[in-house]
Formats: structure tokens, C-alpha cells, sequence
């Protein structure tokens, strides 16, 4: 595990594998990192996982964010800490603040979330009144009389979380109070169906500050989300539940997995993906699942190209990079995607033009050879 402070960047700590699947996770206002002690270490095993610090939380520094910050200048924010670790693309989970930072994320910047889970958080917070109310109370007075309520408000009663509240005491009330503006201004509602991102969204059944029905008008409004009711867990369900929550996480983050599997045998055939599977070895493990993942578990599986289109842009890649292997295996892929031997002939033909008549020379004979072993097999 690393932790890294930097002036310009939000403070971060990073578990798991270099390698592994990227997933961040967001805090909660008045909160840090330690929000998820006991999600974190467990998520890391298969993933690279990456837990940051509000502005003037934790260890971030305070003046990344000032009075009228909007969640777009967090998720603004976010973006800068993936660039700067070199991730593209990432899965996210957020609590409360953190997860509206994911919504608009999701709907801003679509092609850096892979999938999103909104934890105990809303696509609005009532409006912006008591934010502002709050906002300029901690101006005033600073973050005592926030602290010393935050028990009723995160968890069941008799439940609390020394560290959290001790966090919300040291926080930086200028900061703090920027967050509320952000929380004051967020609205997300008529945006939400724009979300194409695998979601999830995770409600505290005794959650005061965002009851399940938040979670549940997202999961109404969001293409194909899923909600999870946690029992017995208010406000910030990962310290309070962290088995539920961690359960959760685990299926709907393995759930790209399952079904990057199932469209990779849709696409490749079983016979193709089993012989693959039985050649895995612990060496290769995380790249088999890697490619499951990510290109069948995201770019196959994203419906804004159909399975036909993708196989005709599939080929022309490999005959341009001259991978002959990968261009067997996706001819039969093309034919299994309803392409005839006609319209391959023809997409080949094409790269002659701006592939190279070389490379489709060779592309031609590989085409050839796997279209004749299809009729000589009766296909």
C-alpha cells in the first residue's frame, strides 16, 4: 500500500496489484480514507484500488477547492489524480459526496467510468437551503457543533466510529464549507438517464440523510442499475456494514467479468473460449481475466455499436497490425456475427486501399483458409 500527499492533487492511498483493475473509491463529506478501513484491504486483492481525501480532508490539501465549488470541480478533481496515475478508465464507488462526484462523472465523462456504485447518496440533497445554512454555520463557528451531531447522522444508534468523527473535527472548515456549496448546488435528476455505466446503488435502510428512496428514484431512472438495501446501516454503510457493503461491491464489480464471458462465447463459440480457459495458468490468470473484463465485458457489451459493426472494425485492425492468428479467430467470429464470406471479401478489400494490398494479400489467404474449413465443417 502507498500514500501519497501532493499539492496540487487530492491525497490518495493505493492497494492491490500495479496491474489489476482500477477502482476508486469516494469519500463521504467529513470524512477520509479511513472511511473504507474495512472494504479497502479485501477489494484490493483483485483490484488496484485508489481511496482519495476531499479537500481539506484527510491529507488533501485544502485550497484545491473555494467558496461556490460545485461537484463538477471534485469530479474535476478525480480526473486529475487518474491522470495522473496513468488510469483511463476506471471503475468508481463513492459515498454521499462521493457518490454524487460518480454520478456526474458518469454522466459527464462517460468513457472514464467502466462501472459505478453510489453508495448511501443522491442525484440531489434536498435542495440548497440547509446546505447553505450549514455551510455558513462551520464559516462561522467552525466544525464543533457539526462534529458533535455527526453520530445521529451517519449511524444507528449506539454505533459510532471514533477516527471518522476525530477526521470531521480536523477538517478544514473552509474546505468543508465548499463541499456544502458543492452539495447545495448538485441536481442531477434529469440527467440520469444518460448514465450508461454499469450501476449499482447501495441504501442504508436506516439512512437519515439519504434515505432509500434517493437510491431507489437513481435506480428508476438509470438503464439496467440495480439497488441493494443494507439493514441495520445508516449513512456511512462501509464502516457500519462493511460485509454488506464489501458483498455487494464484490458481485456487481465481478458482474463485468460474468458478462464479458458470456459475450465472448457469443462472439468466439465455446469450443474457441474453453480450449482458451483450459491453457490458463496462474501466469496468465489476470490477463484472461482482463481481456473478459474489459473488451468483452465493456466495449462488446456497449450496445452502441452492434456485435456486426464491431466485427467489421475488428478485422480491419488486425489485417492493419498483421496479427494472422487474431484475424482467424475473428473471421469466424465475423461469420458467427452474421457477416457473409461476401461482405468480409469485401471489408478486405478495402484495407488493400488503406492497409496495404501486402497486408491484404495475407489477409486474404488467412479468410480463405478459415472460410473453407467453415464449408468443408458444414458451417
Amino acid at each position: 500500500m502507498t500514500t501519497e500527499p501532493s499539492g496540487t492533487l487530492l491525497h490518495h492511498r493505493a492497494e492491490g496489484p500495479h496491474a489489476a483493475p482500477p477502482l476508486l473509491l469516494g469519500p463521504s463529506l467529513g470524512t477520509s480514507t479511513a472511511l473504507w478501513d474495512q472494504v479497502a484491504p479485501e477489494l484490493s486483492v483483485t483490484h488496484r484500488v485508489i481511496r482519495w481525501d476531499l479537500p481539506g480532508h484527510g491529507d488533501s490539501p485544502a485550497d484545491l477547492i473555494g467558496p461556490g465549488a460545485t461537484v463538477g470541480d471534485l469530479a474535476g478533481l478525480v480526473l486529475a489524480l487518474a491522470d495522473a496515475l496513468g488510469i483511463d478508465r476506471f471503475a468508481y464507488a463513492g459515498v454521499s459526496l462521493g457518490g454524487a462526484v460518480g454520478l456526474h462523472l458518469a454522466v459527464y465523462h462517460p468513457e472514464r467510468v467502466a462501472s459505478l456504485a453510489v453508495i448511501c447518496s443522491s442525484a440531489h440533497f434536498n435542495g440548497s437551503k440547509p446546505w447553505q445554512e450549514r455551510a455558513g454555520l462551520v464559516r462561522r463557528e467552525g466544525l464543533a457543533p457539526v462534529a458533535a451531531t455527526a453520530d445521529a447522522r451517519w449511524f444507528t444508534p449506539g454505533f459510532t466510529v471514533p477516527r471518522l468523527v476525530a477526521d470531521l473535527r480536523e477538517a478544514d472548515p473552509e474546505a468543508y464549507a465548499a463541499c456544502c456549496d458543492a452539495l447545495a448546488a448538485f441536481d442531477l435528476r434529469d440527467r440520469l438517464p444518460a448514465i450508461g455505466a454499469p450501476t449499482l446503488l447501495i441504501a442504508g435502510r436506516e439512512d437519515p440523510a439519504t434515505p432509500p428512496a434517493h437510491l431507489r428514484e437513481i435506480a428508476d431512472a438509470v438503464p439496467g442499475a440495480s439497488l441493494t438495501e443494507i439493514a441495520g446501516a445508516s449513512h456511512l454503510a462501509p464502516a457500519e456494514r462493511p460485509e454488506a457493503v464489501l458483498a455487494a461491491l464484490r458481485g456487481h464489480l465481478d458482474g463485468l467479468a460474468r458478462r464479458g464471458m458470456e459475450v465472448r462465447r457469443q462472439v468466439l463459440g465455446d469450443a474457441h473460449v474453453d480450449r482458451a480457459q483450459a491453457r490458463q495458468t496462474p501466469f496468465t490468470a489476470r490477463f484472461q481475466d482482463f481481456i473478459s473484463r474489459y473488451a468483452w465485458g465493456e466495449i462488446w457489451t456497449d450496445p452502441t455499436l452492434s456485435h456486426r459493426e464491431r466485427s467489421l472494425i475488428t478485422l480491419t485492425a488486425l489485417v492493419a497490425h498483421g496479427h494472422s492468428d487474431e484475424l482467424a479467430m475473428h473471421v469466424r467470429a465475423a461469420r458467427r456475427n452474421g457477416l457473409t464470406p461476401e461482405e468480409i471479401g469485401a471489408v478486405l478489400l478495402q484495407t488493400a486501399v488503406y492497409c496495404g494490398v501486402p497486408a491484404a494479400n495475407s489477409a486474404f489467404a488467412v479468410a480463405q483458409r478459415v472460410l473453407a474449413e467453415e464449408d468443408a465443417d458444414g458451417g
